[in-house]
């Protein structure tokens, strides 16, 4: 792994050929009907065995561990793409990587009704027994991890460095929450810094290990749509959260959902596609979508019924209701704080249920 010129496909290539530690002592000859190039050659016949020292003493830390393609307990559903990442390193339990996985993907600068849908997607079914894997990127990503977490639940990260790096930075508390109650995940080696192809290479991984995916907000030209692209090409289960089609947030799913991706309105959809894969826990882990309506008076009703499911101004409410602006300011608070609405940009509220 840490010789020039060997990807995951030559890594697997060599495996094919011969056990990892035989390759060191072929002769150039055999190497280059390999298809080796000579810097990658050279690199064989004289090793940097100090850095390779230097991962072997990150293997001794307590919590670290190293995945072999080879291995018995390599997850079989990665083995399954076309290009499987010849070793993993993870931090945490890393016996979760076999759990029936969910990823939930999408924009990077959601919206706040985006942030909500993640994290009570992400509770819900980590209730349901599903471990909820992501990228641990800005947006949806933390979301997804924090919805896990927050429901007592299991996740998985996929990192784009080594695993003795954050990226993003801020997100260093929320990798040591996941290390504590999941684990992080990388192909790559301690010591490796965030790249821009290093992550289309993690979303490969993130497709790979789960039984299904759900993008929840994402652009027309987005990674999120790559990663379920991806899955679809692995034989995963995509599924989408529709949207407005004035809201460019919306457009990628949309898309998605015209190609095939399923249309998703609550976790129960999903629990119906991937039934074989939970055991349903009590009336309490039917997805937050479905909570028990709190009694509301005959003007927060009404007002409710103007609130559409894309964001919705004040004025327009006005307008609609003759409600004086006091009195839909204070209706509107009791609503959003019994999660019927969320306050959305600019003065707007979208709802929820």
């Amino acid at each position: 792994m840490r010789t020039p010129g060997i990807g995951s496909k030559t890594f697997l290539k060599c495996l094919d050929f011969c056990p990892p530690e035989q390759l060191f002592n072929e002769s150039r000859e055999t190497l280059i009907k390999l298809g080796l190039r000579p810097a990658t050659i050279d690199a064989i016949k004289n090793p940097d065995w100090n850095i390779v020292d230097q991962d072997l003493l990150w293997l001794e830390q307590q919590g670290n561990h190293l995945l072999l393609f080879t291995d018995t307990d390599y997850p079989s559903q990665l083995k399954e793409i076309p290009d499987p990442p010849p070793l993993l390193f993870a931090r945490g339990d890393v016996d979760l990587i076999h759990f029936p996985q969910i990823a939930i993907v999408g924009s990077r600068n959601p919206s706040s009704l985006g942030i909500q849908i993640a994290t009570d997607f992400a509770s819900s079914l980590a209730k349901s027994g599903f471990a909820i894997t992501s990228g641990l990127a800005l947006g949806i990503d933390a979301a997804s991890h924090r919805g896990a977490l927050a429901a007592q639940g299991k996740t998985i990260a996929v990192t784009g460095t080594g695993l003795d790096r954050v990226y993003p930075a801020t997100h260093k508390e929320l990798a040591t929450e996941i290390v504590n109650n999941g684990v992080l995940i990388s192909e790559f080696p301690p010591g490796t810094t965030a790249k821009a192809n290093h992550f289309p290479r993690r979303n490969r991984i993130i497709s790979g290990l789960c039984v299904g995916i759900l993008v929840v907000e994402a652009a027309k030209q987005s990674g999120s749509l790559i990663t379920a692209r991806m899955a679809l090409e692995q034989n995963r289960e995509v599924f989408a959260i529709p949207g407005s089609i004035y809201n460019p947030l919306a457009r990628g799913c949309n898309a998605l959902i015209k190609e095939g991706a399923k249309l998703v309105e609550t976790t129960q959809d999903i629990l119906e596609e991937l039934s074989h894969f939970f055991q349903p826990l009590t009336a309490q882990s039917i997805s937050a979508n479905t909570k028990n309506p709190s009694n509301l008076d005959e003007q927060q009703q009404s007002l409710l019924n103007y609130v559409q499911y894309s964001p919705t101004s004040i004025d327009r409410l006005v307008n609609e209701t003759g409600f004086s602006i006091e009195n839909i300011a204070s209706h509107l608070l009791i609503l959003e704080l019994q999660g019927y609405i969320i306050a959305t940009n600019g003065s707007t509220y979208t709802r929820l249920k």
